[in-house]
């Protein structure tokens, strides 16, 4: 299977996901995307086509606390960063797109952190 192919695999499976969510709209969406190295979160509102928080394994804040961390350990502390950021305004539910990655891993970590921070996904 060439890169291509896989690459198109990548996107159809993304655009599947993204359909099945079935409440867009009506609450904020939680985006994940993980490179190699670092994991991303992102909270979007898709009625206004902006993002409200963002929270990365490479934001100031958290790169020198994450020095010598596993990933899954990365996934957690970005988790607990943007689930205190989804708090301080006050957002109770998000909607979880995972990207088209398995619900595995550092996805699952980021996820559970934020769920352990109250915050209903």
């Amino acid at each position: 299977m060439s890169l291509n192919d896989k690459r198109k695999k990548y996107l159809k499976k993304k655009l599947r996901t993204k359909q099945s969510l079935g409440t867009l709209g009506k609450y904020p969406r939680l985006v994940v995307f993980k490179s190699n190295r670092h994991i991303y979160g992102q909270l979007l509102d898709d009625n206004k086509n902006i993002t409200i928080f963002s929270s990365s394994s490479m934001d100031n804040n958290l790169r020198k606390k994450l020095k010598s961390k596993s990933k899954v350990d990365k996934s957690i502390e970005v988790g607990y960063d943007l689930a205190e950021k989804i708090k301080s305004d006050k957002i109770k539910k998000v909607v979880f797109d995972r990207n088209g990655y398995q619900f595995h891993g550092r996805v699952k970590a980021l996820v559970d952190a934020i769920k352990e921070k109250g915050i209903s996904v």
